[in-house]
C-alpha cells in the first residue's frame, strides 16, 4: 500500500519516478479542469481581474497540500493556449507532446552543460545534435560549432559578440579583453524591419544603440540591397567600420526573408560579419517547399534557429551555430572546478567556451527526441502545413469586403485588417469612410475587445499601407499560424468572430 507523498521527495534517483507519477496525474487533472474552466484561447475578464485572482492564491494562509494542483489549474485558466486556434498572436507555437515529454526527463534529472561531470550524456547528446542542425542549414559540421540558447534574442547577442571580437580584433587588438578602440568607429547594418535585439545586442556590447544602421525595405518589407550597398560605401567614406550584416529569415511582423545571396555579397566585399537571423524561418529549412527560401544561408558566419517558433519545441529551444568553430575564440574560459585543462586532456570534453552562460539545461534532449521521433520529413509536413493554412486564411480575406490584406504571406504569418471599423467614432463623417487614425483606432480597440471577451488571440503590426502615398505606419492585425492541427473550418470561424466583433464596435 502507497503511503502518503512525502512533499520534499526528490525528482532523480531510483526513487524519483515513483515520487513524479503521482503527482504527474495531479498536474494533467488539474491542467484539463483549468482549460475546461478557461473555455477557449484565454480566460475572459480585464487584466486586473485576473492578476487579483492570482495574487489571492499566492497569499494562503498557511501552506497547503493541494497547492499543486490548485495553482496549475489556475495557470492553466490563466492561460492563453497556444494549441487553441484562436490564439494566433504571436511566434508562440502550440509544443507537442513528445517534446513536453521529453522536457519532463531534462527537469526531473536535472544535468548543466557547463561541466562534463554535470551531464555526461547531455554533453555528448548536444554536441550531435549541433552537428546535424549544422548540416541543415549548409555548414560543414566537422568546421562549424553552436550552442543552445534561451532564444533569438541571446542568439543575436553571441552573433554580434562574435562579430565584434573577430572583425575589430583583427589587427591583434582583443577587444574582449582590452575593449573597444572608439577610433574603429564600429557600425552594425540591420533592415528597418530587423528585431529590435540588433539594438539590445549593440548596447549590451559597449557598440550603443547608434552603432546600428538601419537599412530601408522594399515594399515586401525585405532589406534592400542597393540601400544596403550605399549604406555600406557611406560608412567606410565616413572613416567607420563596417562590423557586421544582420538579415531577417522571418520578420516578426510579416515573415518577410532577406535577400541572403545579396546580402552574402556584400558583407563579403566590406569584410563584415553575416549573421542571418531565422529564428522564425529557419523552420522552413525542414521543407523541401519552403527550404529554397533561404537559399544562401550557408553563406552566413553564423546563423540563428529558434525550434520553439516553427519547431513545435517548449520554450527554450533557441541555437546559435557559427560557421568556423575559431570564431568562438574570445569566449573560451578556464576554471578549475569546471574545465581543467588536465582533465579535458584525458578525455573529459567541455562545453564552458561555447556560451554566455555558465549553468545551462539541456534543452537539446527534447530537440532530439522531436527529430529521431518525426524526423525531417515529417516535421516538414507539419511546417507545410501551416503555411497552407496561411495561404488558405489570406484567401478567404482577399475575398472579404470587409477585410484588407497586407501581403501574401511568405511563411505562416497573415497581416491584415478591418476597412472602416470605429466609423461611429468619427460620427459617419465622410459617407462614412473612416480617417486613418479613426481606423487605426478601430483596429487597435477590435483586437483588445477580442482579448477581453476571451474570444481570440490577435497579433498587432505597424506597417506603411502598401501602395500609399503615406509612408507613415498604419495599425494591421496579425495571424500567425503555428498549429499545425488546426483546420479550415475553424479558421473561417476566426475570421467570422473577428467581423461580428468589428460590427460590435460600431
Amino acid at each position: 500500500m502507497v503511503g502518503p507523498l512525502d512533499p520534499a521527495a526528490l525528482a532523480g534517483g531510483v526513487a524519483g519516478p515513483a515520487a513524479l507519477r503521482p503527482l504527474l496525474d495531479t498536474v494533467l487533472t488539474a491542467l484539463a479542469a483549468g482549460a475546461v474552466e478557461r473555455g477557449g484561447p484565454l480566460p475572459a475578464g480585464l487584466p486586473g481581474e485576473l492578476a487579483q485572482r492570482v495574487s489571492g492564491a499566492l497569499r494562503p494562509d498557511a501552506p497547503s497540500a493541494d497547492a499543486l494542483a490548485d495553482l496549475t489549474r489556475l495557470l492553466a485558466h490563466g492561460a492563453a493556449d497556444p494549441a487553441d486556434p484562436a490564439c494566433a498572436a504571436h511566434l508562440h507555437c502550440p509544443p507537442l507532446a513528445v517534446a513536453v515529454a521529453a522536457d519532463l526527463a531534462v527537469s526531473a534529472l536535472n544535468p548543466s552543460l557547463d561541466s562534463w561531470d554535470q551531464a555526461p550524456a547531455a554533453t555528448v547528446l548536444e554536441t550531435e545534435l549541433l552537428a546535424e542542425l549544422a548540416e541543415l542549414v549548409g555548414y560543414q559540421p566537422r568546421q562549424a560549432a553552436g550552442v543552445l540558447t534561451s532564444g533569438g534574442t541571446e542568439s543575436t547577442l553571441m552573433a554580434l559578440m562574435l562579430a565584434r571580437d573577430t572583425v575589430l580584433g583583427a589587427a591583434g587588438s582583443r577587444p574582449e579583453l582590452d575593449g573597444i578602440d572608439p577610433a574603429r568607429r564600429p557600425r552594425l547594418f540591420a533592415s528597418q524591419a530587423a528585431h529590435f535585439s540588433v539594438q539590445r545586442a549593440a548596447a549590451v556590447l559597449g557598440l550603443g544603440e547608434r552603432a546600428v544602421v538601419g537599412v530601408p525595405v522594399d515594399h515586401g518589407q525585405r532589406l534592400d540591397p542597393r540601400a544596403l550597398a550605399e549604406a555600406l560605401a557611406a560608412s567606410v567614406r565616413a572613416g567607420e567600420t563596417p562590423v557586421a550584416v544582420v538579415a531577417t529569415a522571418g520578420t516578426t511582423d510579416t515573415g518577410a526573408i532577406d535577400p541572403l545571396p545579396a546580402c552574402a555579397e556584400l558583407a563579403a566585399e566590406y569584410g563584415a560579419w553575416l549573421h542571418v537571423d531565422a529564428a522564425y524561418g529557419g523552420g522552413a529549412l525542414l521543407s523541401d517547399r519552403l527550404a529554397p527560401l533561404l537559399a544562401g544561408i550557408d553563406r552566413a558566419d553564423s546563423v540563428s534557429l529558434d525550434w520553439h517558433k516553427l519547431g513545435w519545441q517548449p520554450v527554450a529551444a533557441g541555437v546559435f551555430l557559427a560557421r568556423r568553430a575559431e570564431s568562438y575564440a574570445s569566449l573560451a574560459r578556464r576554471a578549475a572546478y569546471l574545465n581543467p585543462a588536465d582533465d579535458e586532456a584525458a578525455g573529459y570534453p567541455s562545453l564552458l567556451g561555447r556560451s554566455l552562460r555558465t549553468t545551462r539545461r539541456a534543452d537539446a534532449f527534447k530537440i532530439a527526441v522531436t527529430l529521431r521521433t518525426l524526423g525531417r520529413a515529417g516535421l516538414g509536413r507539419l511546417v507545410d502545413r501551416c503555411h497552407q493554412l496561411a495561404r488558405y486564411a489570406a484567401e478567404r480575406i482577399r475575398a472579404t469586403t470587409e477585410f484588407e490584406l497586407h501581403g501574401e504571406p511568405t511563411l505562416t504569418t497573415v497581416v491584415f485588417r478591418v476597412r472602416d471599423v470605429g466609423r461611429r467614432r468619427s460620427g459617419g463623417q465622410d459617407q462614412g469612410r473612416v480617417r486613418g487614425w479613426e481606423q487605426d483606432w478601430g483596429n487597435a480597440e477590435l483586437r483588445r475587445r477580442l482579448l477581453a471577451t476571451g474570444r481570440a488571440v490577435l497579433g498587432r503590426a505597424e506597417l506603411p499601407v502598401p501602395g500609399a502615398e503615406s509612408a507613415a505606419p498604419a495599425v494591421w492585425l496579425k495571424l500567425t499560424l503555428l498549429n499545425p492541427h488546426a483546420t479550415q473550418s475553424q479558421l473561417d470561424q476566426l475570421l467570422s468572430e473577428v467581423l461580428r466583433t468589428a460590427r460590435e464596435l460600431d
